[in-house]
């Protein structure tokens, strides 16, 4: 089984860092523990690219969209051919679909 590349976005890392600091005015550990956890989902992502589920969106769906639950967050990847392309992580509280 074929080791994928993890590509992170530009829209990916804003993400990541709005996440972060938006929780880290609250609770700095917590914010830390939500970021490691994030990465070593991703990172997993290498090995195990399908782990993802698909999303219900059928436009979604229909561009390739996977995704990962990780407590109140989404991480949006697709996969093309050995890579796996993190697009955006974003609260499922928000109107995601319009955001991708």
């Amino acid at each position: 089984m074929p080791t994928y590349k993890i590509r992170i976005t530009e829209a990916t890392k804003a993400d990541m860092f709005d996440i972060i600091d938006y929780i880290s005015k609250e609770n700095v550990s917590a914010a830390l523990k939500l970021a490691n956890e994030i990465e070593q989902k991703i990172s997993a992502l290498a090995d195990f690219p399908d782990m993802g589920a698909n999303p219900r969106n059928r436009r979604l769906k229909s561009k390739g969209y996977k995704m990962l639950i990780i407590d109140d967050y989404l991480v949006f990847y697709v996969m093309i051919e050995e890579i796996v392309e993190i697009r955006r992580i974003i609260s499922a509280k928000r109107n995601y679909i319009k955001l991708l």
